[in-house]
């Protein structure tokens, strides 16, 4: 299991990468960490706000989807994120200086991309869940382009 540097596994840059690192994954499932720290990207004075775990969570999704394209030899690609199912928190904030564990187990996922999870965050005394729909298609292009009205597989309705 090759274990790649966060920044190599997610499209996004600088303070909009909220995870420090993977610790595991597979073929179902990531476990991923992030420490809160005072100056991070939406850290108040009182800590990182709990929805951002909605984030977090598909931020650990998008590393499972860099681990599984960056093991067969793929290039790591732009993902969506289409919903989230009962998001519960059972705090307001994750202080600073508290180290988050996230995971992410695979419940559906299919070959035009689209995908389900069960997610988690979880710390001494504190625990996050929810269940997120994502979509990972073979080529984003068309899907970031505002002009266009596709369907599922890229293709004008």
């Amino acid at each position: 299991m090759t274990l790649w540097p966060i920044d190599q596994l997610l499209p996004h840059a600088g303070k909009m990468i909220l995870l420090d690192r993977v610790v595991e994954w597979d073929a179902e499932r990531i476990l991923c960490e992030r420490v809160v720290r005072p100056g991070g990207a939406f850290v108040q004075a009182t800590g990182l706000p709990a929805w951002t775990g909605v984030e977090l969570m598909a931020q650990a999704i998008a590393a499972w989807n860099g681990c599984q394209v960056l093991a067969a030899g793929g290039a790591v690609r732009p993902g969506f994120l289409l919903g989230t199912r009962a998001y519960r928190a059972d705090v307001d904030f994750f202080p600073a200086g508290t180290r988050l564990v996230v995971e992410a187990v695979r419940n559906f996922h299919d070959d035009d991309g689209m995908g389900a999870f069960t997610c988690r965050i979880d710390a001494p005394g504190m625990h996050a869940e929810a269940r997120l729909t994502v979509f990972s298609p073979p080529d984003p292009a068309p899907f970031l382009d505002p002009r266009n009205s596709l369907d599922s597989r890229g293709t004008p309705p």
